[in-house]
């Protein structure tokens, strides 16, 4: 049963579509890449969407006595590279300019 376990866990992760690079071109681009630097690598997205969130944390004492929030406004782009029906399409996440997120999201049309 135990190996059971294993190997599903195994082949869950194996089919994470999560990455942390691809390659445009002859470029690689990778999270932690700032979004002017994608756009140099690899040209306009096919697809591009910008929306705004929140991001924070919120400190607080076991007994109650010390509540501290802080909290923060960020921008999120989300881009689509769709290199064509060989390759899959890849989909970043921006968080306030910087590449947070990869995913490969199909193949291309």
């Amino acid at each position: 049963m135990k190996k059971i376990y294993l190997l599903l866990g195994f082949f869950l992760f194996a089919a994470a579509p999560e990455a942390f690079a691809f390659r445009c071109g002859q470029r690689i681009v990778q999270t932690g890449d700032h979004i002017s630097d994608v756009r140099m690598k690899c040209g306009e997205p096919d697809y591009a969407d910008k929306r705004f969130g929140v991001s924070g944390s919120r400190f607080r004492f076991p007994q109650g006595t010390l509540d501290i929030s802080e909290y923060q406004q960020i921008t999120i782009d989300e881009w689509v590279y769709n290199f064509g029906p060989r390759r899959l399409k890849q989909q970043l996440i921006f968080e306030n300019g910087i590449l947070m997120e990869i995913r490969s999201i199909g193949y291309g049309n």
